[in-house]
């Protein structure tokens, strides 16, 4: 399938999305999304069928969307992207026009990347603001998952407050671009000092 985005990581390399086909990938986003790491994408017990008519029924959806993400061009991440006026979110926070929703899974692995996951998530919301009418990224992770929720932040990420959802308890955050671009410079300078101060080739 054709690529619809790609970035270059300076540390980690290219990183690009493609369309799902929730057919032909089903196998491999069985093994993602039941792997105990991947226990808040909430889909530990599904089968393979399961798996392939929830990714049909997001195809098949007017204001929903998946892409799996690449690594140096192989399968290595999966986001979503929603209208949160129509999915999701409705009726239970103040939507305001240009809001995206988005969710992002990596895939589990034997040897953890340093840096990857985040790199990732600044890939999925480059992506994301991209898209000149996209004003503000808004996610709803589990309140317990605080490794996202520090991941977020990271990104530029300003938490709006707990709300109940039908299926678990969320910590609504959103990010505007201005604050997107902040964080990812200021980790963009932040890393080009430590790379002087290592001695490393800047």
């Amino acid at each position: 399938m054709t690529v619809v985005f790609a970035r270059v990581d300076d540390r980690l390399g290219e990183f690009a999305l493609r369309p799902l086909d929730p057919d032909a990938d089903a196998a491999l986003l069985h093994q993602w999304v039941t792997h105990p790491k991947a226990a808040f994408w909430l889909m530990q017990d599904a089968d393979l069928t399961r798996v392939a008519e929830e990714y049909q029924r997001i195809a098949a959806h007017p204001h929903h969307d998946a892409y799996l993400g690449l690594w140096r061009g192989s399968p290595a991440f999966l986001a979503e992207r929603y209208d949160p006026a129509h999915v999701e979110l409705v009726g239970l926070y103040d939507h305001q026009p240009g809001d995206v929703g988005m969710h992002f899974l990596c895939a589990p692995v034997g040897t953890p990347v340093h840096g990857f996951t985040r790199a990732v998530l600044t890939t999925v919301m480059a992506w994301l603001f991209a898209d000149p009418t996209t004003r503000r990224v808004v996610v709803e992770p589990d309140v317990r998952n605080t490794a996202v929720h520090a991941l977020n932040a990271a990104v530029g990420f300003e938490v709006v407050g707990p709300i109940a959802k039908p299926e678990k308890d969320a910590l609504l955050s959103v990010c505007t671009r201005a604050q997107f671009e902040a964080a990812v410079n200021s980790t963009a300078v932040d890393s080009a000092a430590t790379t002087r101060i290592e001695g490393a080739p800047a």
